[in-house]
């Protein structure tokens, strides 16, 4: 089914789910609060671990890197011992490291905790996608949709509680999301009753046999580079900005906010007008036109830019998500680990190269990298138009850009 099918009935169906799904969507929200959790106490735990910048942005490097080289592994796990036992393993290891993050004594260990809430979150995100796609009413439209209202439920509210608990201190949030992730464990124990498992068994080499397929290596690369530009703004805007605790955590509530709307109100609206692929045009344009702003902008002009970029990034989160799912033929499970795997390489790196070009070139440097990224994800997705024929809009596309 293309990305378009079904979505003249998402908006009916997309709310009526099985409890099941509602226990694993609210375990969603959650996981994803932990990636936006740390923005803004980000400056308190520098302070806090005598620690610098580009020493905490290792914070989200380890996690990411962590995330991403464990999507090989979770089709190879959920195909053997079940989604749901998997899904179980993945919370109970972030509840362990989540309380753990909030004992660390030092950067180095913090950035050790961080790498173990990557493995459970690695294990339960790129499940919890599956089961969602596979028990949600509305067809893969509306369990994309779905899926990508937690997350943007999930990153918007983790800056409002790290904002709030962390102005008690830089320890709370991390406290605070092991005791929901705990109350997610035992919703998913209770209410998501046996998953059919595959007929076949995930290898670990599946999902980059995936990544070999032509249509999804241009989403997957595509969706690196965007990354870079993403995690730029995520992870190291807040020592730009350079706020308290609750006002980081309001600038980056309301950039979340918007991300969670224009994913579930805009994508849908611009797939069905334009296609995926135009769409996915015009946010690369304007997340380059945002970054470029917050490089030269005084400082209220990099908040507006990182509020209004919410808007921007849900509106690509949904159709790339979806994109992914539909344009390789390979099965759903292990095209998105594959996918996965390659696009939070970006989330490792760049908040790596952030901090080491805001102390070896400048603060505004970062921004000009991530800009520069998003522009080779355009040329990326520009060059594999060819390969993207299940997509809608590719053929528009193509005759935009041959004219």
């Amino acid at each position: 089914m293309s990305p378009g099918a079904g979505h003249s009935g998402v908006s009916v169906s997309v709310w009526h789910q099985p409890r099941a799904v509602w226990a694993v969507a609210f375990a969603c929200v959650v996981g994803f609060m932990g990636i936006g959790l740390v923005d803004p106490i980000l400056p308190s735990i520098a302070r806090g671990l005598r620690a610098s910048p580009s020493q905490v942005e290792l914070l989200f490097t380890s996690y990411f890197a962590v995330t991403a080289v464990m999507m090989l592994v979770t089709g190879f796990v959920s195909t053997r011992i079940g989604s749901r036992p998997t899904l179980l393993v993945g919370l109970a290891v972030i509840v362990i490291f989540a309380s753990l993050s909030g004992s660390s004594g030092s950067v180095g260990e913090l950035v050790g905790m961080r790498a173990g809430w990557g493995f459970g979150n690695a294990l339960f995100i790129a499940t919890a996608l599956a089961v969602i796609v596979g028990s949600a009413s509305g067809g893969i439209p509306g369990a994309i949709i779905l899926y990508e209202s937690a997350l943007g439920l999930g990153i918007s509210m983790g800056p409002l509680v790290g904002g709030v608990l962390g102005g008690i201190s830089w320890r709370g949030p991390f406290f605070g999301t092991a005791t929901l992730m705990a109350i997610g464990f035992v919703l998913v124990l209770t209410m998501l009753g046996p998953v059919p498992r595959p007929h076949r068994r995930t290898s670990l080499l599946d999902p980059l046999r995936a990544v070999r397929d032509p249509g999804l290596r241009t989403i997957a690369v595509m969706a690196l580079f965007y990354n870079f530009g993403f995690f730029t703004i995520l992870a190291y805007t807040p020592f730009v900005i350079d706020q308290s605790v609750h006002v980081l955590g309001l600038i980056y509530f309301g950039w979340g906010l918007l991300l969670a709307l224009s994913s579930v109100l805009l994508a849908p609206r611009l797939e069905r007008r334009f296609g995926t692929v135009i769409p996915l045009f015009g946010v690369l344009t304007c997340l380059t036109l945002l970054l470029a702003v917050m490089a030269l902008a005084p400082r209220l002009g990099v908040i507006a830019a990182v509020v209004v970029s919410g808007a921007v990034l849900g509106v690509n989160n949904t159709l790339v998500t979806q994109a992914a799912m539909t344009v390789s033929s390979a099965e759903r499970p292990v095209a998105s680990a594959g996918y996965n795997f390659v696009r939070w390489i970006g989330g490792a790196l760049a908040p790596f190269l952030a901090g080491q070009l805001a102390v070896h070139v400048g603060p505004r440097a970062p921004f000009v990298m991530g800009a520069g990224a998003v522009v080779l994800g355009a040329v990326v997705l520009g060059t594999g138009l060819a390969h993207l024929g299940a997509l809608p809009g590719r053929a528009r596309a193509g005759a935009a850009a041959a004219s």
